[in-house]
């Protein structure tokens, strides 16, 4: 399996994860520091997303 083959399987949606995680953590008001860093984690998953999107998808094998 090459990288871009694991790129599009589980670094993209694991960085989708992530920013879900971090609203996640940023709403809820019973673990203080999930809240604190919230934010944080959203903008790490933001980033993480769009460095991954810009990997090209490996080619179709015929």
């Amino acid at each position: 399996m090459s990288f871009r083959a694991v790129n599009q399987r589980y670094l993209i949606p694991g960085a989708q994860a992530l920013m879900i995680f971090g609203i996640i953590a940023l709403c809820q008001p019973w673990i203080e520091p999930l809240h604190r860093y919230g934010l944080t984690i959203i903008i790490v998953g933001l980033v993480s997303f769009m460095v991954t999107t810009k990997i090209p998808a490996p080619k179709a094998e015929e």
